[in-house]
């Protein structure tokens, strides 16, 4: 990433700052720059991973990182630029591009590849070596007020990424003070429902069709299990 927007990821949103294009919230997520002011700006660019390609080995293949990063998080960053070059959207962060076309029909393509590009640069992040185990106490305490214990959140969430149909995402969000467990379709992002994204898990089959061909259950249960960043989760909710 370039640094056009400071160490801060901007994109977890209220629906108001979403839908107001609001320019500054404050969820740790430090994979650097997705954009800046128009005139000039240089385009998005795709981030660094957060790890090395084969650090999630076993459960995902170099391989598959090496397609699903290198190969569609890079076109979707590609195809967005070429959308919005010569556009009032060019330069624009992701999350602003995101809640100036969502719902919008004539805009859906530029959505699709935002929402993309914001939505996997999460999931990197929503993943690390030697994850899974217990979260930070903060986040604990949220997930045992909210689901009644952190095994039933596991549950609701791998019920979430294999029963989604088709291409999608299981998200752990925020909404009202309260954690909750969702699925969005295709490129879909539960920040346009006033929601506040703490973690995802992709299951488009890019995510895990060579490791794992149809066995999605498998892949996702190995994720949660793991590789999931509870940390990561604990700090776009604000614990420790």
């Amino acid at each position: 990433m370039n640094g056009r927007i400071s160490d801060r990821f901007h994109g977890v949103l209220s629906r108001r700052e979403l839908l107001g294009a609001a320019s500054t919230t404050a969820c740790i997520f430090a994979f650097g720059a997705m954009a800046g002011a128009s005139g000039g700006a240089p385009p998005q660019t795709l981030p660094p991973l957060p790890y090395a390609a084969n650090a999630l080995e076993p459960v995902i293949s170099a391989n598959t990182i090496s397609f699903h990063y290198g190969k569609h998080h890079k076109a979707y960053i590609d195809n967005l630029n070429k959308l919005v070059e010569g556009t009032d959207l060019a330069g624009m962060p992701l999350e602003k591009i995101i809640a100036a076309t969502a719902g919008k029909s004539d805009k859906v393509a530029i959505f699709n590849n935002a929402a993309q590009a914001w939505n996997h640069a999460f999931y990197w992040q929503s993943l690390k070596p030697n994850g899974g185990g217990e979260p930070p106490a903060a986040l604990k305490q949220k997930i045992d007020s909210s689901f009644g214990s952190l095994d039933a959140c596991k549950k609701e969430l791998a019920a979430a990424a294999t029963g989604q149909f088709g291409s999608g995402w299981a998200w752990l969000v925020l909404e009202g003070g309260k954690l909750k467990v969702v699925k969005t379709s295709n490129a879909d992002n539960p920040m346009t429902q006033g929601m506040k994204p703490l973690l995802t898990i992709d299951v488009w089959e890019h995510a895990y069709y060579l490791d794992y061909q149809n066995r999605r259950a498998d892949y996702v249960g190995a994720v949660i299990e793991k590789l999931i960043n509870w940390q990561f989760a604990a700090q776009n909710l604000g614990g420790k």
